[in-house]
């Protein structure tokens, strides 16, 4: 991965080329100290992932990453910033950032956000070389009424006020680029849209309901809360006070299971904290509810 450092600060700059280099995360293709000098190189030297500052000389992280993904669409904007103003947060997410990463840097954060991205920019390549291979098969059947009551992700309703705040929430905690994310936002969105609890049904019938194998998504949801936990764990190890941590440790999942993870990472256990999935999804439920 080709990526790109906008801060004007050369401590971090220098914090996040050790992290980058030292864990091989990619390739540092060139850097800035100002958002307008970053626009000009970005342009041409096209990265894959810009990590940019939020509080910029000439031009703030916000105004910088509207103005970067209209060069670069498919690069991902990695925020960072000390604001913990959660209209500042939304109006980064809003103006195209992928992740919102509060500083002081932790190594560990940045390297599961950056294999997140990496992860997420291959999966959509190969789906791209899919649609070209498979541009000329004639047109599906018309979908009988079965097929029409699932799922469908590719259909969810992101113009919807709850459904971006789903997918901020889902970003603050690091799982947006995980696969099982889209899985969670299409149940969310059934739970919304049909008024239900999920107390009032299984999630084996809520997983069918995407169309494909229960198992198998229930799987991708389980990785995806399991990183979301591992996410919030490594940030209140780092700091007790970090905003996210606070917002969504408690709610989302079980805090001794948290800090049952912290000992795991920590080498103190042998054994990781545990992810209960319908208690997540139902804590996700109740934040769209609050809209």
């Amino acid at each position: 991965m080709r990526i790109y450092i906008v801060d004007d600060d050369r401590n971090i700059y220098s914090i996040l080329k050790q992290i980058i280099t030292e864990r091989k995360l990619g390739e540092i293709c060139g850097s800035a100290e100002n958002g307008q000098e970053a626009l000009e190189d970005v342009a041409s030297l096209k990265p894959d992932i810009i990590i940019a500052d939020l509080l910029m000389p000439d031009l703030d992280g916000i105004t910088f990453s509207e103005k970067a993904k209209k060069l670069l669409p498919d690069a991902s904007v990695i925020m960072l910033s000390q604001v913990d103003n959660k209209e500042m947060v939304s109006k980064a997410y809003e103006s195209g950032v992928e992740f919102y990463v509060h500083k002081p840097v932790n190594a560990i954060e940045i390297e599961n956000v950056l294999k997140n991205i990496e992860a997420s920019q291959t999966m959509k390549r190969i789906i791209a070389k899919a649609q070209d291979l498979f541009a000329g098969t004639p047109a599906a059947a018309p979908q009988t009424g079965a097929e029409r009551e699932t799922v469908r992700p590719s259909s969810l309703g992101m113009g919807k006020p709850y459904m971006q705040r789903l997918r901020g929430i889902l970003q603050g905690i690091g799982i947006s680029s995980e696969s099982g994310s889209r899985d969670i936002m299409a149940i969310i969105e059934y739970l919304m849209e049909n008024d239900m609890d999920i107390t009032e049904t299984t999630l084996n019938e809520l997983c069918g309901r995407l169309g494909q194998n229960p198992k198998s998504v229930e799987q991708r949801i389980r990785r995806a809360a399991f990183a979301g936990m591992v996410n919030l764990a490594n940030k209140g190890m780092e700091d007790y006070a970090d905003p996210v941590f606070n917002e969504y440790a408690g709610r989302l999942y079980n805090f001794e299971q948290i800090r049952k993870e912290m000992n795991y990472i920590r080498g103190k256990s042998d054994k990781h904290g545990n992810v209960r999935i319908r208690n997540f999804i139902s804590g996700l439920l109740a934040y769209c509810r609050e809209m």
